[in-house]
């Protein structure tokens, strides 16, 4: 597809390396000339100095034959009125980053009035990610599929676990369970196990299965599946907001530290059921005061990711037991991070990039591919792929025993209708399935990519 990218920040940047490498034609616009050349030296695009919102601009990027418009600068009024030009311009699909919590109320006239096909609100996204891992402390991460049919978990292998220290499949006879242990990630190490793969503790293992084999899993191994009672949140953004109203729907108890006092009058307007305390979050003596050691979770939700890390960090050593979020903006400490041990870590910009990416590889879906989703994970290393199967597949109706897959490729779950099956070697793949493949390969863009040539 022709896409047309306006902004060059983090997210701009993620959706320019994933949609270019997925084989877009990618034309980019920013106003900083320094940011375009780095941006052109380092990707096949093609660069614009200039105006987003500029419909001359628009036109020089060839606005008229484009297929989709990403505005994702750093302003939400410019996000839009560039959405707006494009579809007034090209009749293009359009998607605008829009972070200000009081247009909340006006997503839907936004959207429908201007034309606009998705709009992505990072704080938003980033509070519900929060949200869901606080329903189910036990994992540090939660990625839906298949329309939210089935589901990836990541969790964390203690000394203690029933899985500790045995192969895959003496595992699998003793909890007998339909979920699928996909990916193992030790260390710097990350492997697509087989049968005779032997769990140790620490392993991070992501768990595929519906979420009713999910909760049974976690069930059998003893492990926490219930929400939490309680929650402290350090900081009062739109983050916190967003997060605070989604937990007290669900019954839990909230308490949000901010120091700015006009922040915590308008906190306390908006969310009444909410505990807002006006204090700095880094204050040991409140947090204490405030029953730190006795709450379920903490979430770390600054404007500086030092902060928030240092926080999280802190809370583990006083409270070992309660869930930790932390929320991170430059996504280039991945790798300080991962060895800290700090719980689930949230990324806004990751998170906006993969809902966006998401979108437009149902329109490529729509156009003849058939990658449904694609989510990468273990710093890229490991995709997990939802294709669609034609009819005319080569890998239709062969037992999966039978075919000769690639090293490092696994089949985790074959989707029919409204089922959700856990494959086994004599099952067989049918025309209209949808195929979620886990893989440390990249680069696939059909099913049939999976196969030996």
């Amino acid at each position: 597809m022709q896409i047309l990218i306006v902004g060059c920040g983090n997210v701009g940047l993620t959706l320019i390396d994933q949609l270019s490498k997925e084989g877009h034609n990618i034309t980019v616009i920013e106003e900083k000339s320094d940011v375009i050349q780095n941006v052109v030296n380092n990707y096949d695009v093609m660069g614009i100095v200039g105006n987003g919102a500029s419909y001359s601009i628009m036109k020089d990027a060839g606005i008229e034959s484009a297929d989709l418009m990403i505005a994702v600068t750093n302003s939400d009024e410019l996000n839009i009125l560039s959405c707006l030009f494009a579809k007034k311009a090209g009749n293009c699909s359009t998607i605008a980053r829009v972070r200000n919590p009081i247009y909340k109320k006006e997503v839907d006239f936004i959207r429908d009035e201007l034309g606009l096909s998705l709009i992505i609100n990072p704080e938003e996204a980033a509070a519900m990610e929060a949200s869901r891992l606080l329903k189910f402390p036990s994992a540090t991460k939660i990625e839906q599929f298949v329309k939210g049919r089935t589901e990836l978990v990541k969790i964390t292998v203690n000394e203690d676990s029933r899985l500790c220290n045995k192969t895959l499949k003496e595992i699998q006879a003793e909890i007998k369970s339909n979920v699928l242990i996909s990916v193992v990630a030790r260390g710097e190490e990350v492997f697509i196990p087989d049968g005779s793969f032997v769990l140790r503790a620490n392993d991070e293992i992501s768990v595929i299965g519906t979420s009713k084999d999910t909760l049974q899993f976690f069930k059998k191994l003893k492990m926490p599946t219930a929400r939490v009672n309680s929650t402290l949140i350090v900081g009062g953004g739109a983050t916190a907001y967003y997060l605070a109203k989604s937990l007290i729907e669900a019954g839990i108890q909230v308490k949000i530290f901010e120091k700015d006092n006009a922040r915590c009058k308008q906190l306390t307007e908006l969310i009444p059921e909410a505990l807002i305390i006006n204090a700095d979050g880094t204050d040991k003596e409140m947090l204490f005061e405030e029953g730190l050691t006795r709450m379920e979770s903490f979430v770390s939700l600054t404007n500086l990711d030092e902060e928030n890390i240092m926080l999280s960090m802190f809370v583990k050593s006083v409270a070992p037991k309660a869930k930790l979020i932390t929320k991170v903006h430059r996504v280039n400490y991945d790798e300080i991070i991962g060895s800290m041990g700090i719980g689930s870590v949230i990324y806004p910009k990751y998170i906006t990039a993969e809902r966006i990416v998401s979108y437009v590889r149902g329109m490529s879906n729509s156009r003849g591919s058939n990658i449904e989703s694609l989510y990468k994970m273990n710093d890229d290393r490991v995709e997990v792929l939802e294709f669609n199967v034609r009819k005319d597949s080569p890998v239709i109706g062969i037992p999966l025993q039978n075919l000769d897959i690639k090293k490092g490729v696994i089949i985790a779950r074959i989707n029919r209708g409204f089922e959700s099956l856990a494959p086994s070697g004599q099952s067989m793949i049918r025309g209209g399935d949808t195929v979620i493949v886990v893989t440390t390969n990249t680069g696939f863009h059909d099913i049939e990519d999976i196969l030996q040539k």
